[in-house]
């Protein structure tokens, strides 16, 4: 199986993916890295690695069709079964996921579907919630909605600041996202409808 994942930013999400994989927790092969920031540092992680890296800036096409098809291209070329979001900061079009149904995971630091979008770690603490934690789910046609693969709550303390609670939610990231790949890649996930279903076999 070949998996690209795209990111926007720092890419630690895709370090510890890249770390499961070497320690074949994920038997399968990380080919690409779709980028549309030439500054990320996902990038220097996929040099590192030795991973392809496909960088697509948005800029340098006249329209969102133009450049997802620049993506699928590359997609194509290098024979992709699984796509990983990983921090890539762009909504994809419906006929873009409609295209990928089924074969497109991300990863949300909030329990869906509470605190959706870009600022939910901070917008749970503003909130003054108890309880967050961290969501994989396959990706559908709306932003941070599609069938739940796999969650784990992460607890709010009194003495917990934004910066505090972001280094817990994102070390719970880099657990849960290699777990949920892994169960990809061995085919143990039955999607139904709008339930995901873990198979033990």
């Amino acid at each position: 199986m070949n998996i690209a994942v795209f990111a926007s930013g720092r890419g630690t999400n895709f370090g510890a993916i890249i770390k499961a994989t070497k320690l074949g927790k994920i038997k399968a092969n990380l080919s690409l890295l779709v980028c549309d920031n030439p500054k990320a540092g996902a990038i220097g992680r996929a040099k590192r690695a030795g991973i392809k890296i496909a960088l697509v800036k948005r800029e340098d096409f006249t329209d969102k069709k133009d450049f997802e098809a620049k993506i699928i291209q590359h997609l194509e070329e290098n024979k992709i079964d699984l796509i990983v979001l990983a921090g890539f900061m762009r909504m994809l079009s419906p006929e873009f996921v409609r295209r990928y149904t089924g074969r497109i995971l991300n990863i949300h630091p909030a329990l869906l579907p509470s605190f959706k979008g870009s600022r939910s770690i901070k917008d749970a603490f503003d909130y003054g919630v108890k309880i967050t934690g961290v969501t994989v789910h396959f990706v559908d046609e709306k932003m941070d909605h599609g069938p739940i693969i796999l969650q784990k709550a992460v607890q709010i303390q009194e003495d917990d600041t934004l910066e505090s609670l972001e280094k817990k939610i994102h070390k719970i990231e880099h657990r849960l996202y290699p777990q949920a790949l892994r169960l990809y890649v061995e085919g143990k996930l039955k999607l139904e409808a709008r339930l995901v279903r873990i198979s033990s076999q």
